[in-house]
């Protein structure tokens, strides 16, 4: 089966990305099916569409939005899986779901309009906070912020994802608004439990 536009691809392990492994014991860390934070948003392209705008192959990795794999609940309780559900281990994703792509002979590529922003540690000994808000540097892009940038975006416009282990932002590249010069001090923040997932 192949789509017009719809890609067809199946999860890099499980739906949720919702356990771990502690020496020979597993923990589950979260039961909600509706927590958007633990569901895997990494799949891998089984078939690619006729119309195939992001020039994918079989067995391209892509990042996606996390709504693909959800499962929720309707009005009266039942569990439903989520409308990009084709059979088990099988999803539609719409071209503009995808924001990481990865061939297996080359690195991740920003699909045209994001970029991926790794936080940077707040070295402010006044602040309580982890990371410097709203700034970062520019991991993955689409082209239009060089990679390795210090830069600056609008609050609100940033989403979490674990891409290699590694806590970054997804932030639409129109939304990056500054620049910044480096000013020696910034060290990139990762926090311990995002390699972990």
């Amino acid at each position: 089966m192949r789509g017009v536009y719809d890609i067809i691809a199946k999860p890099l392990g499980s739906r949720y990305n919702n356990s771990k492994s502690i020496g020979d014991k597993n923990l589950i860390l979260n039961t909600e099916v509706f927590n958007h934070q633990y569901i895997n948003r990494e799949a891998e392209v089984t078939e690619v569409p006729v119309v195939n705008s992001l020039n994918l192959s079989k067995g391209d990795i892509v990042v996606l939005h996390h709504n693909v794999f959800r499962r929720w609940h309707d009005v009266k309780g039942r569990e439903k899986n989520s409308r990009s559900y084709l059979k088990e281990d099988e999803y539609f994703v719409q071209p503009n779901q995808v924001f990481l792509t990865k061939s297996p002979s080359e690195d991740w590529s920003c699909v045209s309009g994001y970029c991926f922003v790794q936080p940077i540690k707040d070295t402010d000994s006044l602040s309580a906070e982890a990371e410097r808000p709203l700034m970062g540097v520019v991991k993955y892009s689409d082209g239009t912020v060089p990679v390795g940038s210090l830069v600056g975006f609008t609050p609100g416009d940033e989403f979490e994802f674990i891409v290699g282990g590694q806590r970054m932002y997804r932030v639409m590249s129109k939304f990056i608004t500054i620049k910044y010069e480096y000013q020696g001090d910034e060290e990139e923040y990762n926090p311990s439990w995002a390699d972990s997932r």
